[in-house]
């Protein structure tokens, strides 16, 4: 199977981690051994979150008095890229030293005329009082809205279109090459009206970046890799319940949170609906167990046609 693989935010920082270098290096050797499994039997594309690091990131730039205004988002996001995409790259190369492994800093088109840059909603970056944040909104034409009881700056999170080097992805993966793409939802980028590539003050969903990559790539099969080992009903009560299997249909019904599990839900869903293959919503150390269909939430148009869960 040709599988793209989306890692969440726990595959580098656990909850309660401080975001150190190592802490996230030894976090990341950990998933590169489950990702290896995976590796071994299937064509792997790897794509990951970097909301943390590009956090650490915007506020060295933010308090560099060397640079007369901060590094924008796109540059801070492809930093990341190459960082995270480095971690991972050395990891699975270490457990696979047979196979190759790329990482690639990529650019996903949005729109810019998407309804999400004259509405920005994703909060990023630290928290401020109302008058620093007012502030700091002057003097850098941020747009900064209540987070809680504190302040912080909003960006567009506009819908992904397509993966600019999808012919290279698909190339390396054809090649046998597992593939490190797509991190923090790629590099957001627009086109202006001569056609040419620019990037723009954004941060894109990643989950909804991985649907779209998937797609492009004629995946098979699209994980969306958590620290949860599904989707639940009932979330966080003491009659919470895993769904094991589910069409679209059936999860949008669900009405779950748009903060957490609800964008992974559409992004499975999207995949599922375009490409009538497989998805689901896990655990990584869980992975392999997923495609045989003995954990997480597996998503596909009709459960009936699904066969018995493993035991």
């Amino acid at each position: 199977m040709r599988i793209v693989a989306a890692l969440g935010g726990n595959a580098l920082l656990r909850r309660g981690d401080k975001p150190d270098a190592r802490t996230q290096i030894a976090n990341v050797e950990q998933a590169a051994r489950q990702l290896a499994e995976l590796a071994r039997e299937h064509e792997l594309v790897i794509t990951h979150g970097n909301g943390p690091q590009v956090g650490v990131l915007a506020l060295e730039s933010a308090n560099d008095e060397r640079l007369s205004e901060p590094y924008p988002f796109d540059t801070l996001g492809a930093e990341t890229q190459g960082m995270i995409g480095y971690w991972l790259l050395q990891a699975v190369r270490n457990e696979m030293p047979e196979h190759e492994v790329a990482a690639l800093v990529n650019q996903t088109l949005v729109s810019a005329d998407d309804p999400a840059f004259a509405n920005p909603t994703k909060f990023v970056g630290e928290v401020y009082d109302e008058a620093t944040a007012t502030r700091l909104a002057q003097e850098r034409g941020w747009v900064v809205k209540a987070d809680g009881q504190f302040f912080r700056r909003v960006v567009g999170s506009p819908q992904p279109q397509a993966i600019i080097e999808t012919d290279t992805v698909r190339a390396l993966v054809e090649r046998g090459t597992v593939v490190v793409c797509a991190g923090g939802g790629g590099v957001p980028v627009v086109r202006d009206e001569d056609g040419r590539l620019k990037g723009v003050e954004a941060v894109i969903d990643k989950d909804l970046t991985a649907s779209v990559l998937a797609q492009a790539v004629q995946a098979d099969a699209l994980l969306i890799l958590t620290d949860v080992d599904g989707v639940f009903t009932g979330y966080g009560t003491p009659q919470q319940q895993q769904v094991p299997r589910a069409t679209p249909e059936e999860l949008r019904g669900m009405g779950l949170p748009a903060g957490s599990m609800g964008p992974k839900v559409e992004a499975v869903s999207r995949f599922v609906e375009s490409t009538g293959g497989m998805a689901a919503i896990g655990r990584l150390e869980d992975a392999t167990r997923i495609i045989s269909g003995e954990s997480g939430t597996v998503v596909t148009q009709d459960v009936k046609n699904n066969g018995p869960r493993a035991a």
